[in-house]
């Protein structure tokens, strides 16, 4: 018996972690424990939200003492994070601008901008990725725009799962998962596109080669591997949805709820681009056919603002009140980063003529049944993408533990849900590790071994908890909001 301890840094938009899994590999036997827990959040620079780097360094350097200090031996590292967000070296590897954050404001009117001058169908036929106001072509784009004095400096961009490696190891790497999430990658070649990057002014030597995931990056203190894995944390959590047959779809559910397809062609027809889905890279040469949806970001807010402590029985009270008394779309652009998701929430109402949430169970049932909605209508536009309906979906993440939220989706999509794991997004990194330590063949295997040590929780459509007229009612009236 061989007991082989991996480290999986994951970060997401609010928080850390440092988890220790231990592999057994002749049972293929998978334990995970917390190791470090800490906040994520942005700061403030010049009147930007912005990500610190450093702070983000010090808690996955404490994380990972705390498992040397343990005394167990450590076989290899591995760190994914979110997309989108990048970082700026100078010749000497030192940081030089800031590290904006996705939800920043200076890119709201850039990618307009954008699309008019090199036409939406060339960038979409390009990449294959989604139009979010916050992709890094729009981002990179406002930074040339303001041209500040420090880009003359910059020698290296590195997505920020990187930059962290580089910290690591000293060793400059370019994930591929991640770099798809930038509109600046070629789906056709898994390149960056030069095309797009020449439109920006950049020069290419900024951005390196990209490498698929599944092998050494370096070490870490001269003898741990810190190992590529896929880096952008949905591509990780999609590797560790153990999905049950090839017209599944998987819901990766967090703060954001990614809804998609696990392919190997990417789908980039005018159908797709209308509905707005996306074709993000992700391992053994597979796509991930996906539509980003708010998700819990809007419960998230609104847990802080009203300053709740019993998520669990706010939940519950939610799940006591009538269905759809009021819905909004959780994907306009209103709710990307208000100064107060509650106030936005019921402003919307308001303007659209409903009944306007005022205590905290009203306002997250609204976020409840909109977000459930929102999943029938992706559910809907994969079905017709692939040309069959989608079989059963896949709910992985901490968004897996929200059991009404599930039986919504069960009933609102009349489908078979299967939730869990809730650690998919670590998960999937230590998959990605173990490919690279030579111990599993692929994903495949990966999801069988995920399956068998984590058990699912099913969900089907219960005929009493929502009428069928009820439903079809209020699905008219959601898909007429804007």
């Amino acid at each position: 018996m061989t007991n082989l301890n991996i480290a999986a840094v994951d970060l997401g938009a609010s928080s850390g972690r440092v988890m220790l899994a231990t592999y057994t590999t002749n049972s293929q036997q998978i334990t995970l424990n917390e190791i470090h827990r800490f906040k994520n959040q942005f700061i403030h620079q010049n009147g930007h939200d912005c990500w610190d780097l450093n702070y983000l360094e010090k808690e996955i350097q404490t994380g990972l003492d705390k498992i040397l200090n343990s005394g167990k031996a450590l076989h290899s590292i591995g760190i994914d994070t979110w997309g989108v967000d990048y970082v700026l070296l100078d010749k000497n590897g030192n940081v030089i601008a800031p590290t904006y954050a996705y939800r920043d404001h200076r890119t709201d009117l850039v990618m307009p901008k954008v699309q008019q001058e090199l036409g939406k169908e060339t960038i979409y036929h390009k990449t294959g990725i989604q139009f979010l106001p916050f992709n890094t072509l729009y981002q990179l784009k406002a930074t040339v725009d303001e041209n500040p004095d420090w880009l003359n400096q910059v020698t290296d961009f590195l997505m920020i799962p990187d930059y962290l490696n580089y910290r690591l190891t000293g060793v400059m790497n370019r994930e591929y998962t991640n770099a798809t999430t930038t509109q600046l990658v070629n789906v056709n070649t898994d390149s960056w596109d030069l095309e797009l990057i020449d439109y920006l002014g950049l020069p290419p030597s900024w951005f390196g080669q990209i490498r698929h995931p599944g092998h050494q990056v370096g070490y870490w203190q001269n003898h741990i591997p810190v190992m590529s894995v896929a880096s952008h944390d949905t591509a990780s959590a999609v590797i560790a949805s153990p999905l049950a047959d090839e017209n599944a779809a998987y819901l990766c559910s967090g703060t954001w709820s990614l809804m998609g397809l696990d392919r190997l062609t990417p789908c980039t027809n005018d159908t797709a681009m209308n509905n707005n889905i996306t074709n993000e890279g992700g391992v053994d040469g597979h796509y991930r056919i996906l539509k980003n949806i708010m998700g819990l970001w809007l419960f998230n807010r609104l847990c802080a603002e009203r300053d709740v402590k019993d998520i669990a029985a706010l939940v519950n009270d939610a799940e006591q009140l009538p269905a759809f008394a009021s819905l909004i779309n959780p994907n306009a652009e209103c709710f990307l980063n208000p100064p107060s998701m509650v106030q936005t929430i019921q402003q919307y109402c308001a303007s659209h003529n409903q009944i306007v949430p005022e205590t905290t169970a009203q306002l997250a049932r609204c976020i409840f049944d909109s977000l459930a909605m929102l999943y029938r209508q992706v559910a809907l536009q994969l079905a017709d993408l692939q040309g069959k309906p989608i079989s059963s979906l896949h709910i992985v993440g901490g968004g897996s533990q929200n059991t009404l939220l599930n039986q919504l989706c069960a009933d609102l999509c009349d489908i078979d849900v299967w939730a869990g794991p809730i650690e998919a997004s670590v998960l999937g990194n230590v998959g990605c590790q173990l490919m690279a330590l030579d111990q599993i063949k692929n994903q495949a295997e990966f999801r069988h071994i995920v399956a068998k040590n984590f058990p699912l929780k099913h969900f089907q459509k219960q005929p009493h908890f929502l009428s069928d007229s009820l439903i079809e009612k209020k699905w008219q009236e959601f898909c007429a909001l804007n």
